[in-house]
């Protein structure tokens, strides 16, 4: 552990020349995607790919260093590490998944702004609540499944024959997608009453539950700035209780050096 770095690593001039290399290799590697710019300039977009992977790799040995274990204690520490690990290894012929993989370097956005950090951490505080309304969606598509396979299987089994297809085809009519002239509505030529399925189920699906979803991660991310703002709250109270304490010393530092003033006094001359 080398604490001498840790001013480097966590200087706000190091931090931004890595957030706008990450920019740069964003850019390089859809770059990389396109034929006409690879033919045009591709040694030098390969070449800004390896100087970025040098320097990340770089920049993650000096935080290790730095910190020491405590590196790896950071959830967004480890992120980094793996991130970088993985471009790291060799896209052979076993490998070739790999190179599409370093795109990954790309979310290491998220770890250097802390905004972005802020809206992950509440989407991972608010996956208790997320789970339940997952359940409780899961919930409403199996009944409807059910009662669907049931209602609209003899007329339409490539939509509803079987529990899994009308599923499927459910999930399809939550998102919106193609649901009234794509499903409903060929549903309803053979049976007229379809609609009174259909249109509850979506009311329930899409707007209600889906809104749940939107409510419990607004939730999450207003816990979160409040508990960003109670403790840099703290900090602020911690600071001025040590000034408080300081500024006490320093007046009996100087009462202290007054009554020594006093005591070297020569005594006053007699006339």
């Amino acid at each position: 552990m080398f604490p001498q770095l840790i001013p480097l690593v966590e200087n706000r001039r190091f931090q931004f020349g890595i957030l706008a290399l990450i920019v740069i290799n964003a850019i390089t590697l859809g770059l990389e995607t396109w034929p006409a710019a690879m033919q045009t300039a591709g040694p030098l977009i390969l070449t800004i790919d390896r100087f970025a992977l040098i320097v990340f790799t770089i920049e993650v040995l000096l935080r290790l260093l730095a910190h020491g274990t405590k590196f790896f204690r950071d959830p967004w520490s480890v992120f980094d590490f793996l991130v970088v690990g993985i471009a790291l290894v060799p896209a052979g012929e076993g490998f070739a998944v790999l190179r599409a993989l370093r795109v990954l370097r790309v979310l290491r956005l998220i770890s250097a702004v802390p905004r972005m950090r802020m809206v992950v951490q509440a989407l991972l505080t608010a996956i208790p609540g997320i789970s339940s309304i997952v359940a409780l969606l899961g919930l409403i598509f199996y009944v409807s499944a059910v009662m669907a396979t049931k209602l609209f299987a003899p007329g339409f089994p490539e939509w509803f024959g079987t529990i899994g297809k009308s599923v499927y085809s459910l999930f399809q009519i939550m998102t919106l997608e193609s649901w009234s002239m794509g499903i409903v509505r060929p549903v309803m030529k053979v049976y007229p009453f379809a609609w009174a399925f259909f249109v509850p189920f979506i009311l329930i699906a899409t707007f209600m539950i889906l809104n749940l979803f939107i409510a419990v991660v607004v939730n999450a991310m207003q816990s979160q700035n409040e508990a960003e703002r109670i403790a840099d709250e703290q900090i602020a109270h911690d600071e001025r209780g040590q000034i408080l304490v300081e500024l006490r010393a320093l007046r009996g530092d100087i009462a202290e050096l007054r009554e020594k003033l006093r005591s070297v006094e020569p005594p006053p001359r007699s006339g």
